[in-house]
């Protein structure tokens, strides 16, 4: 029934110690303009080019696609050296799930608002490869859609690459708003999961099929929808 699962991946697959949203808000804060916490929640998950400028523009301040630019690249350096750091682990049961779910013929693909390039050093620390017999059947990086999230075209460039044509045999799953939305908006199976910063209530204000503690569960729950499907 379920033909591709497409995972964000800071906070949803992955934890890495939530160095995201400390370099995002010290990029801003660098350009000269102070992030508010609920607003520095709104934009994650979103691609982070358009997060920074939004969040320049609501701490009161304007930028140029080249200031834009200068402070994405700070944003950058920041959290690659916060990776350095304290590299990013797989959350508990994710691997093992994604897994299984593979082995019953279900494609698996992650969905980021990082750019590819911080994308593909995440992935390669995590031994997390793309192809046949891999863990992965595709990822898709901010900077490689039309626009990030709440748009739906990052799930929909996975449903191209996994050669999926069918949104009602797509699960979506991530820990921010922004991840329900785009999972709304692209027309699939929204699930929301509680391994990020948002809590339940938090998440189940936007539109979910399903709100689980972690992608572990995936299987349990997929096999049950499928069960009472049959």
């Amino acid at each position: 029934m379920f033909e591709l699962i497409a995972c964000d991946m800071a906070g949803t697959t992955i934890d890495e110690h939530a160095d995201v949203y400390r370099a995002l808000e010290n990029a801003v804060r660098e350009f000269g303009v102070e992030v508010r916490e609920e607003d520095l929640q709104h934009w994650m998950g979103a691609e982070k080019k358009e997060a920074i400028k939004a969040l320049i523009e609501l701490g009161g301040g304007s930028a140029s696609d080249e200031q834009v630019q200068a402070q994405f690249d700070r944003f950058r350096e920041l959290l690659l050296g916060y990776y350095q750091e304290n590299p990013p682990v797989a959350l508990p049961g994710v691997v093992e799930a994604l897994q299984h779910l593979a082995a019953s013929g279900t494609k698996i693909a992650l969905t980021t608002g990082f750019s590819r390039d911080v994308a593909d050093i995440i992935l390669d620390g995590l031994g997390w490869k793309v192809g046949p017999g891999e863990l992965l059947d595709a990822v898709v990086a901010g900077d490689e859609a039309a626009a990030g999230r709440p748009a739906p075209y990052m799930i929909h460039r996975a449903m191209e690459l996994t050669g999926v044509r069918d949104v009602a045999t797509v699960v979506a799953a991530g820990d921010t708003a922004n991840d329900l939305l785009a999972a709304h908006h692209a027309g699939v199976n929204g699930i929301g999961v509680l391994t990020g910063k948002l809590g339940r209530e938090d998440l189940e204000r936007h539109p979910h099929a399903a709100i689980l503690e972690s992608v572990a569960e995936l299987p349990e729950y997929l096999a049950a929808i499928e069960s009472e499907a049959a």
